[in-house]
């Protein structure tokens, strides 16, 4: 049981990890200035899924138990889109402004499905405990 709790802890630091991702590339959509110079650039969680060593299902005909986790957090490398907005202060020589290059719409689907991945995870858990404790029961009438 304790196998099945760090898998789902694991995906609940993922799904946080993306929301908390995602919603940043959304607040910084129209950001054309950072502390780097030039636009905001998108950053993308790359997830992969680890073993469990020595987990329960190891004794169920050979199979393995996965958990969710974040390898690393990459920064987009695509161009900025370019708008033409000659009176804007990020404005280049030719009037051309450098925004971001988010869709905010695939970052909302985005966002909308890692918190569906979170509110699993923490419906994992909440059947989790309400197994182990009608096992407790159990154990405790015998």
């Amino acid at each position: 049981m304790s196998d099945l709790v760090e898998v789902v802890a694991s995906a609940l630091n993922a799904a946080r990890t993306r929301v908390n991702t995602l919603s940043a590339n959304l607040a910084n959509a129209e950001t054309t200035r950072t502390p780097e110079g030039g636009p905001y650039r998108a950053r993308h969680v790359v997830q992969e899924a680890a073993d469990v060593p020595g987990s329960f299902s190891d004794a169920l005909d050979g199979m393995t138990l996965k958990r969710p986790m974040v390898s690393k957090i990459i920064e987009d490398s695509s161009e900025p889109r370019k708008v033409y907005q000659p009176g804007h202060p990020d404005a280049d020589q030719q009037g051309f402004v450098a925004y971001p290059n988010i869709n905010v719409v695939s970052t909302m689907t985005d966002l909308m499905s890692a918190t569906r991945q979170y509110q699993s995870a923490v419906a994992a858990l909440d059947s989790h405990r309400d197994l182990r404790d009608a096992a407790s029961k159990i154990l405790v009438q015998a």
